[in-house]
C-alpha cells in the first residue's frame, strides 16, 4: 500500500485510471459529485447525491472495479434485470470492471463509491486466501448485505478527506474494506488461464518462508534453492503466481508487516525496522516514507488518532 496524504484531487478526470466513463454516466444522469479524492494505491472514493422522478442509467464496462454502498435513499432504485428488488441505506453492490448494467433511478439517493483496480483486488489473494490473484475476480452482486462492509463504507463517507491524517486513514479503511470483499465478493475467474506458473506446493514452501524469514536478507538464489528451481524460472514464475516479481513482493510484505506493527504495538522504531528486515531505524523510516508518504511515528500517530 503506497498512501501519499497529500490534499485530494477534486477532479475525478485527472486519472492513474480512467474514472471518465462512470462519472460521466452519473453527472449527465443528474447526479451531483459532492465530494472526492484520490487515497493512494490507486484508489478512489467518491460521494455522490443524485434525485430524479425517473431516470435509466447504464454503465458499460468502465475498466475499474467499484464498490457502491447507499448512504440513505435508493428506496425506488432498481436494477433492470433484477425487477422489485429495491436500494435501501447500508445495502451495497460490487460491480466488476467488465460488467454491463441498466438501472432505473427514483427519488433520492446518497450513495459512496469506492473505485479501485482489478489487479489492486486480487494483489492480496496469496496472502489472505492461498490463491493465485489470476484466479480470481471480483462478482457481480446487486443489493447485498453485510454490516461489516457497510460500517466501514460509513466511516469512509464520514472521514474528512481534506486532512492529511484523515486521508491516511481513509486509505487504511479502505483496505479493510477490500480484504473483506475479496474474502465475501471474490469468485474463481472463467477466463483465467492458470498455464505457467509455480506449483501450488511450491508457492505455499515460498510464502511461508518469506513470511519467517522477513526480518532477514533474502536472496532471489536463496529462494531458488527453496523453490528448487534455477534463479531464470524462479523470477519469472513466481510473478505469474504471486502477481509481483520476488523484491517488489518482499518490499511489500515488509511493508504490510511494518504497518501492522505500527498499528497494533508500541514497539521503538528500531525494533520494528529490525523484525521487518531493515537495515537500522533510518533506512526503515526512509523507506517507509518513500512509500506511504509519512514517517513512521507520523502515521502511528493518524491511525492512533
Amino acid at each position: 500500500m503506497n498512501a501519499r496524504p497529500h490534499a485530494p484531487v477534486t477532479h475525478p478526470t485527472e486519472s492513474p485510471f480512467g474514472l471518465q466513463s462512470v462519472c460521466h454516466t452519473l453527472s449527465s444522469a443528474n447526479a451531483n459529485l459532492d465530494r472526492f479524492a484520490w487515497l493512494g494505491d490507486r484508489l478512489a472514493i467518491a460521494v455522490w447525491t443524485r434525485d430524479t422522478e425517473e431516470a435509466e442509467t447504464v454503465y458499460d464496462r468502465p475498466g475499474h472495479h467499484t464498490l457502491s454502498c447507499y448512504l440513505d435513499g435508493g428506496y425506488r432504485t432498481e436494477r433492470q434485470k433484477m425487477p422489485g428488488h429495491y436500494g435501501a441505506p447500508s445495502r451495497l453492490c460490487a460491480l466488476p470492471g467488465d460488467h454491463e448494467s441498466r438501472w432505473w433511478v427514483r427519488g433520492h439517493m446518497h450513495f459512496m463509491h469506492l473505485y479501485f483496480l482489478p489487479e489492486h483486488f486480487t494483489q492480496r489473494a496469496v496472502q489472505e486466501l492461498d490463491l493465485e490473484p489470476r484466479e480470481l475476480t471480483l462478482a457481480d452482486r446487486t443489493y447485498f448485505e453485510d454490516a461489516r462492509i457497510a460500517t466501514l463504507c460509513q466511516s469512509l463517507a464520514n472521514e474528512d478527506w481534506q486532512d492529511p491524517d484523515g486521508l491516511l486513514r481513509t486509505n487504511e479503511t479502505a483496505h479493510q474494506v477490500l480484504s473483506l470483499l475479496l474474502r465475501a465478493q471474490g469468485v474463481r475467474r472463467t477466463d483465467a488461464s492458470l498455464k505457467g506458473g509455480l506449483s501450488v506446493a511450491t508457492r505455499r514452501r515460498l510464502h511461508d518462508y518469506i513470511e519467517s524469514h522477513l526480518s532477514q536478507t533474502l536472496t532471489l538464489g536463496e529462494l531458488a534453492g527453496v523453490a528448487a528451481l534455477s534463479e531464470f524460472h524462479l523470477a519469472r514464475m513466481f510473478r505469474t503466481s504471486f502477481g509481483l516479481p520476488p523484491a517488489a513482493w518482499i518490499a511489500q510484505q515488509r511493508l504490510e508487516r511494518a504497518r501492522t506493527l505500527l498499528r497494533s504495538t508500541a514497539l521503538p522504531l528500531a525494533q520494528v525496522a529490525e523484525q521487518c528486515g531493515y537495515a537500522n531505524a533510518s533506512h526503515f523510516s526512509h523507506r517507509f516514507r518513500e512509500s506511504v508518504g509519512v514517517a513512521p511515528t507520523a502515521y502511528r500517530q493518524a491511525i492512533a488518532a
